[in-house]
């Protein structure tokens, strides 16, 4: 099959719903050629459902990024999914989460163990992502691309979710150091706000849609993660072969326009 990822095989973490960006890049790395191997946590018959709406069949893994075990087993699980040559060329990293009290303007009194959780899974994670898919990746290298969330403004609402985005992308330039010496490189993707379920969880996030609205000199489409999942498509591809560290923003230009 011919593209721009034929021949590779693709992990796809965070395919909960068909309106998520993780679903997208999901269907896309598979209509450009590539493999994909899903991962889910929790609500597995879920995703199930979901993952039979791609264009070919994918194994679903279950993974609690806070599971060490689930972590450690990650290789071997992979290869017992696939047979044969298990390699990974790609990993995409669209895990986040904060508990409620971390959200909605409660910045202030939100307790350690809420933001904990949130850095841990939604930034933590990514080094831990890449480290259990090491060992599927050092021999020919690869790309991990995470989806982030522009952390450079205090957002309404966001609170510690921001923060964790922050922390997000700070990790993400540590491992593109730590693992670019082994030919692996990691970058994120800065989408604009997309109507999915971990939208819905974010008190306020109707306000951002005034924000795009006004300050978007593109525009911006909340309901399509198409553009988003494509910058992703691009990062895992080979047309960046010497890109790593970077944040591709996909907002429509709002990270760039003052307010």
């Amino acid at each position: 099959m011919s593209g721009i990822l034929a021949g590779k095989r693709v992990l796809v973490t965070g395919v909960l719903m068909e309106s998520s960006i993780a679903f997208h890049a999901a269907k896309l790395a598979q209509e450009q050629g590539a493999e994909v191997v899903l991962t889910g946590y929790g609500r597995l018959s879920l995703v199930e459902r979901i993952a039979k709406r791609l264009p070919r069949p994918a194994p679903l893994i279950e993974l609690d990024v806070r599971d060490k075990g689930q972590l450690d087993s990650l290789a071997d699980r992979v290869r017992e999914s696939v047979g044969g040559d298990a390699r990974l060329d790609g990993v995409v990293h669209s895990i986040a989460f904060a508990p409620q009290d971390a959200l909605g303007g409660n910045f202030l009194e939100t307790g350690w163990d809420s933001v904990a959780t949130a850095i841990e899974v939604s930034a933590y994670s990514l080094k831990s992502l890449a480290m259990a898919c090491l060992p599927l990746m050092e021999e020919r290298g690869g790309a991990v691309v995470g989806l982030d969330f522009d952390a450079s403004t205090a957002w309404p609402a966001y609170d510690w979710m921001g923060v964790a985005k922050a922390a997000l992308e700070s990790t993400s330039r540590y491992v593109a150091r730590d693992l670019g010496p082994r030919g692996i490189r990691c970058n994120l993707v800065a989408a604009g706000p997309i109507k999915t379920m971990a939208a819905k969880s974010i008190p306020g996030f109707e306000t951002f849609r005034e924000v795009w609205r006004t300050r978007a000199p593109i525009g911006w489409d909340l309901s399509d993660p198409e553009p988003a999942a494509r910058a992703v498509i691009a990062l895992l591809s080979d047309w960046f072969p010497r890109t790593t560290g970077e944040i591709v923003h996909v907002d429509g230009g709002v990270h760039a326009i003052g307010a």
